[in-house]
């Protein structure tokens, strides 16, 4: 990364708790770890697993924690203590990326179609190739960009980001500040059928996907409209890439999903539940608020609040990892008992 940002503007944009060291250059060249960090380079330590890498590391800049005191700056180095790095760090990366991709052009893009009795309010950008709908509403600063679909009746708030790719199907709202990353398809048709004889019936889905302010979903995700009302996202929830959430199921506020997690129909999250990678979801299941569910586990009943579980079926997870040093006594235990009965 080539980079050519000035120090100064940096640490007006991130909180800083002290500054120790000298260095006579003016800006930053480029971000790195630790250990791969050059002169010129700005890193930081936000695992402690790291901290002996400080010491060694060629970086020019480097965002500490405020109780880092296991070695001085270098010559020509400067450590930037701040009460969370990875925090200041977000937040530099968010400059360099309005410096790096900064070439949004408001308009729409002569390859896109707009239906014209789409609303577009000012500020929006529509990208080469890329459809909107009878009735659409986009909000103020909006960014579609190429080869989306956004169907009949959309809302989108303002100031929200569409990337490449998106399918926004019928009826869909949007909140302000919403982020759609490449793939990513809103009001699918649910999963669902009737079976009649031998053969499946399939059941018209004809509700709608909402999804609330400063939701982030992952690449190529899918959320599925409801049979007959709404499928929710709450505010300030974060969705990982490859997830699935069916038809009817209500996600509270400020939820963390992480990649490959299945939610069958009509399942109720409350605020805060964070779900590992591969965890599976049971239908119409309800999941406490702050409840968290390890990676690859298995719901098949109802989660009380603030519950960790694990495995799959899913249990508490202490208990889980005094069963898994149990299992790994199992070997041994099978040659004793073998044992005792040769002798007898």
């Amino acid at each position: 990364m080539n980079l050519s940002l000035e120090l100064e503007v940096v640490l007006g944009k991130i909180s800083v708790s002290k500054i120790e060291g000298k260095v006579s250059r003016s800006s930053i060249s480029g971000i790195a770890s630790l250990k791969n960090a050059k002169e010129g380079d700005l890193s930081f330590l936000a695992n402690p697993k790291y901290k002996s890498e400080v010491e060694e590391t060629n970086a020019s800049f480097v965002l500490l924690p405020n109780d880092y005191e296991d070695s001085e700056s270098k010559p020509d180095q400067l450590f930037i203590k701040t009460e969370s790095p990875s925090l200041e760090l977000a937040k530099i990366c968010r400059l360099i990326y309005g410096e790096l991709f900064s070439n949004k052009q408001n308009g729409v893009h002569p390859s896109a179609f707009i239906d014209e009795s789409a609303v577009i309010e000012d500020g929006v950008s529509v990208g080469p190739f890329s459809y909107v709908g009878p009735l659409a509403h986009i909000g103020k600063n909006t960014e579609i960009m190429s080869h989306c679909h956004i169907g009949e009746k959309v809302i989108i708030g303002s100031d929200s980001y569409i990337y490449p790719g998106v399918k926004l199907l019928a009826l869909c709202e949007l909140g302000n500040g919403v982020i759609l990353n490449a793939g990513v398809v809103i009001g699918s048709e649910g999963y669902g059928f009737e079976q009649v004889g031998s053969s499946h019936e399939k059941m018209p889905h004809l509700g709608k996907v909402v999804i609330e302010d400063d939701v982030e979903i992952g690449a190529n995700s899918c959320i599925d409209r409801a049979r007959l009302e709404e499928t929710r996202i709450g505010a300030g929830t974060k969705i990982d890439n490859l997830v699935q959430i069916g038809h009817n199921v209500h996600i509270g506020k400020g939820c963390l999903l992480v990649a490959q997690v299945g939610v069958a129909g009509s399942v109720e999250f409350e605020d805060g539940v964070i779900v590992g990678g591969q965890a599976g979801f049971a239908g119409h299941l309800k999941v406490g608020k702050g409840a968290r569910i390890a990676g690859q586990a298995g719901i098949t009943k109802n989660v009380d609040p603030g519950a960790f579980l694990k495995g799959n079926p899913a249990i508490p997870v202490q208990l889980a990892h005094k069963i898994s040093v149990l299992q790994r006594k199992l070997p041994d235990l099978f040659k004793r008992f073998a044992q005792q009965s040769d002798k007898k």
